[in-house]
């Protein structure tokens, strides 16, 4: 009689799809797709609670890279433009930051509900808040590299020049309207999220005008 012999049959493959993404999972995710990040953000109906800790993350991450580049290790020429009660301004910018950031998204839900956007003030406020999270790791990478730069200066004097101190202070600012323009045409079915990031770095161009404006006054 032959013997019976067990054979293990091979494990069944694991399905990814339902295994939940950590945060720097979803992190990762967006930058390599915003559209898709922001898509599942979406399909989940994340909570206002949800929303309002995704702004308070990226405020402190927002806290953090500013005070790198503007209280421990200024650059030479910007700590010429900086005022001086910049702790100050760090602080009160904390705290009016998230108020901020619920402004932006009700004037870009009115503007996209004009354009003929298919998203709701949620879905903007969704698209907005985890953009600017995404978007946050960028301004600390750009704080990094104004503190490089002013151990820098110390060696080589070109340094000092504005044309290579000044734009690691903006740059942080690009990839945060680029995530956001492409969350924004995500959540209201734009096809062409370039003209939304377009639209918004000309808003941007005009605030910082008016700042300036203003502060001179």
């Amino acid at each position: 009689m032959q013997a019976y012999r067990h054979v293990a049959e091979p494990p069944a493959e694991l399905d990814y799809s339902t295994v939940p993404l950590t945060m720097n999972d979803r992190i990762a995710e967006g930058w390599r797709d915003m559209a898709a990040s922001t898509r599942r953000l979406l399909d989940e109906a994340p909570s206002e609670g949800r929303l309002l800790f995704y702004v308070i993350v990226s405020d402190i991450v927002f806290f953090f890279s500013w005070s790198l580049k503007t209280l421990l290790a200024p650059t030479t020429a910007a700590a010429a433009q900086l005022p001086v009660d910049i702790g100050l301004w760090l602080i009160l910018a904390i705290f009016t930051r998230t108020g901020a950031l619920y402004a932006l998204a009700t004037l870009a839900a009115a503007a996209a509900q004009v354009a003929g956007g298919a998203g709701s003030a949620k879905d903007t406020r969704a698209a907005i808040f985890w953009a600017a999270l995404v978007s946050a790791p960028f301004g600390l990478m750009a704080s990094v590299l104004a503190v490089i730069l002013s151990r820098g200066e110390q060696t080589l004097s070109v340094l000092q020049n504005p044309v290579f101190t000044l734009p690691p202070y903006y740059l942080g600012l690009v990839p945060f309207l680029w995530f956001i323009a492409a969350g924004l045409a995500e959540a209201h079915g734009f096809r062409r999220p370039s003209l939304v990031f377009l639209a918004l770095s000309v808003g941007a161009v005009a605030l910082s005008f008016w700042g300036l404006y203003l502060s001179g006054r």
